[in-house]
């Protein structure tokens, strides 16, 4: 059993880097540094040597080599890929260990090979928005699922609290509103309209004339390339208007359940999970300010993604204590 506790343990640590080189990858338009997969421009690495560097150009023409975009790119698969070998030593690990979870393994197996498939797609497709936003999406699951994988290794931290039981609805809505304004962020982000508006709160004068929603929520397949977007000015800022819309939602939602359960908590880690949740979404609300604010500061960005992921996985955790409690109370009154 330890040995899966510290394997699920160093797989949430991967996948938070990974997570950060992703956000960083993609905020410094390196997401095509290299226009091939898994390689680079023919090579397991960025092509250094003339030789190399002129065959590279030779085989895409059409995509001049820019090394620090490459490496970006090749560091991210790198890690990606370590995080894969990874979690598939997790899960033969739990299926030649009697008495381990071994459902939950498998799904994250699963879950990594579709993955590093959409990692593919990403390239291949030139940056598909459907494709970006749901690898930005499956990179956060990844995090929830090995965090739940961690707390299902660790049965000292499973809280039991009856107090609780009536929360499960509001707790299953708080996650879903947040991974849906999760989904707006790399809609937003995908589409690179994360400046379409740069006054504060909304928009600039004139935005509810300007609104395209047909156009913005378009897939927008067919193009042969996405790199810069492909959407109308007004399609790009009637997206923004949408996700800034979402996070007063997701602010206003997450509020009134993380008050309601700090009240009814009576665990010390309850209490934790409650106070972490409650201090990053503060935190995540000021990053995207910000964001308008200084213009997409990349720092700022990244720990934008990075805290949004974060935050769900508390809330994913949260809302796992709370229906394992409701579970556990029930087969007791049987």
């Amino acid at each position: 059993m330890k040995k899966q506790q510290w394997l699920a343990t160093i797989a949430i640590f991967l996948t938070m880097g990974v997570i950060l080189l992703g956000a960083y990858t993609r905020l410094t338009d390196a997401g095509l540094g290299c226009p091939d997969w898994p390689g680079c421009y023919g090579f397991l690495k960025v092509p250094h040597q003339e030789h190399h560097i002129e065959a590279a150009q030779q085989a895409f023409p059409e995509r001049p080599l820019e090394p620090h975009k490459a490496w970006n790119e090749m560091i991210h698969r790198y890690f990606a890929g370590s995080l894969g070998l990874l979690i598939a030593a997790i899960f033969f690990s739990a299926l030649f260990r009697r008495q381990s979870p071994k459902m939950l393994p498998g799904i994250l197996l699963a879950l990594v090979v579709f993955q590093a498939a959409l990692g593919m797609w990403t390239v291949t497709l030139n940056l598909l928005p459907l494709v970006v936003m749901g690898h930005l999406l499956g990179g956060f699951s990844l995090l929830c699922l090995l965090a739940v994988h961690w707390l299902t290794l660790h049965p000292q931290h499973q809280v039991q609290e009856p107090e609780l039981r009536s929360l499960k609805p509001l707790a299953a809505l708080a996650v879903m509103v947040l991974v849906g304004q999760i989904a707006l962020g790399g809609w937003t982000a995908a589409n690179y309209a994360a400046l379409a508006c740069i006054d504060l709160p909304v928009c600039e004068a004139g935005w509810i004339d300007r609104l395209n929603v047909s156009e913005a929520f378009d897939l927008h397949l067919g193009h042969d390339d996405y790199e810069y977007g492909v959407m109308s000015a007004e399609a790009r800022q009637t997206v923004h208007v949408f996700h800034r819309l979402g996070a007063v939602i997701t602010v206003l939602v997450l509020s009134v359940f993380l008050v309601k359960l700090w009240r009814r908590a009576t665990s010390t880690t309850m209490k934790r999970l409650t106070a972490a949740a409650a201090s990053l979404l503060v935190v995540q609300f000021s990053l995207g300010v910000l964001n308008v604010v200084l213009h997409l500061p990349l720092a700022n960005a990244v720990a934008h993604n990075f805290i949004a992921a974060n935050l769900l996985m508390l809330l994913v955790l949260i809302y796992v204590q709370i229906h394992r409690s409701n579970a556990l109370l029930s087969k007791e009154t049987l």
